[in-house]
């Protein structure tokens, strides 16, 4: 039988506190090179029921709090919680406001008292968490009857054309892995709450060079976390085979980066 939480591929997902560390450090430049998700942020927010007006909301996975900043304002009268794995993060949001409590938490074993949210809202965060069943179950305990869940995600495919053109350069794991979008909505179907809509939509950004893309996946926090990757430094060979294998897929606009986001809305049962 094949573990839907984890990737099917080998060596799975990175380990939480490496991931919480990256991201700590990235905290002070992700803002500056965060064009991928302020978009898919946006979109899963036009993507909320109409008419939501939760009196108590989450953001998961809560990252600079750019969208608890812009989840305050919409829901101004509400109580909002900010919550990340990345202490760094925290800190780096906390002083903006946004929300009512920044809390340290991890995804899988929330901190929270169940029925206590209307509304979790995470974007580009839960693509990290090894065990999404674990999510779904905390999520549904965490939600009030009627709740929505709203997340985005990425799933395989994801940045497909820096994976294949460092396949012809070795065989080392240089791209971050992900689910497949099939693990995503096995898992939905079997968490218990109601699928309101889920699908994959790609997203493509566009660079002049690769050391573009690479610098800003470095300043994110989201560069190679996995198990498996090349340790030391890349030699110029190595770099110079990518950057030759990366041209054959230049467009008018540039070298495209492919990310494949997954948007979903799902709603516990009252």
């Amino acid at each position: 039988m094949t573990d839907l939480s984890l990737p099917n591929l080998p060596g799975g997902l990175p380990d939480k506190r490496q991931v919480a560390a990256s991201f700590s450090r990235a905290a002070a430049s992700y803002d500056s090179v965060a064009e991928l998700q302020r978009a898919v942020g946006g979109e899963l927010l036009s993507r909320l029921p109409a008419g939501s007006a939760p009196s108590r909301w989450l953001d998961l996975g809560c990252g600079t709090g750019y969208f608890s900043r812009v989840l305050g304002e919409r829901f101004s009268t509400s109580e909002g919680l900010a919550l990340d794995i990345a202490e760094g993060m925290l800190n780096h949001a906390r002083p903006q406001g946004g929300a009512t409590h920044f809390v340290a938490g991890d995804a899988e074993r929330l901190p929270l008292q169940a029925q206590s949210c209307d509304l979790i809202f995470s974007s580009l965060a839960v693509q990290w968490c090894a065990d999404f069943a674990s999510v779904l179950s905390e999520a549904q305990r965490v939600l009030k009857p009627g709740g929505v869940l709203a997340f985005a995600s990425l799933c395989v495919g994801t940045l497909y054309e820096l994976r294949d053109s460092w396949c012809q350069v070795d065989g080392l794991v240089h791209v971050n892995r992900f689910r497949e979008f099939g693990a995503y909505e096995q898992l939905c179907a079997d968490s218990g709450l109601k699928v309101i809509s889920l699908e994959n939509a790609p997203h493509v950004l566009h660079y002049p060079d690769v050391r573009s893309l690479t610098h800003e996946l470095k300043a994110l926090g989201a560069h190679n976390l996995n198990p498996g990757r090349p340790g030391g430094l890349t030699g110029r060979a190595r770099i110079r085979g990518l950057v030759d294998a990366y041209e054959h897929y230049r467009k008018e606009h540039g070298l495209p980066a492919t990310y494949q986001v997954v948007y979903a809305v799902l709603e516990k049962p009252r």
